[in-house]
């Protein structure tokens, strides 16, 4: 079976120093395949590698959310080699969790293991920071991180998000921050 090419809908791009945040293409789908797959990727989301069905319902909801709210998630690709190393954006993924999130949009971030360590996660999370700020109604966003990922509590941190409230989500301990 083949596919015919759709036009992407207009999702904004934006330019950091070293990153481009732009819409997922249909061509990105197998580095989200791999770096879904990954265990140290999946380890503090969800604790198992994603399967490629997993990732492509995670893929379609992408852009389902800029359908239909206006906001939704940016493949992160390195200006310097052209390679996607993530995605990371705003969602409303109607959670059924306590307190509730829903219609608060989440922001939430995944880089491949080969982009770890470098600052590329607070900048790109930084950038849309910005846009969101200009382009979401809510004035307050969350993020949800489990209490042994380190490395993104420092990024949500470090981006103005404040500890909330210490939670369950899917029988995992989880943190919720609000900004």
């Amino acid at each position: 079976m083949s596919y015919i090419a759709r036009p992407a809908m207009d999702i904004p791009v934006i330019e950091t120093p070293r990153l481009t945040l732009r819409g997922h293409r249909l061509d990105d789908f197998s580095d989200c395949v791999a770096m879904w797959a990954d265990p140290i990727v999946t380890r503090h989301i969800g604790g198992k590698p994603f399967s490629e069905e997993d990732t492509w319902a995670r893929f379609l909801r992408y852009a389902g959310h800029w359908l239909l709210l206006g906001f939704g998630y940016w493949a992160i690709e390195e200006k310097e080699t052209g390679s996607f190393i993530g995605e990371l954006g705003f969602a409303d993924y109607k959670r059924e969790i306590e307190p509730s999130l829903k219609g608060v949009p989440e922001l939430g971030w995944a880089l491949a293991t080969s982009a770890h360590g470098k600052g590329y996660a607070t900048e790109a999370v930084r950038a849309v920071l910005t846009w969101g700020e200009a382009h979401l109604t809510s004035a307050c966003t969350v993020c949800i991180i489990h209490p042994e990922n380190l490395a993104s509590i420092r990024v949500a941190e470090k981006c103005g998000y404040k500890e909330s409230q210490r939670t369950t989500y899917k029988g995992h301990a989880t943190i919720i921050f609000h900004r």
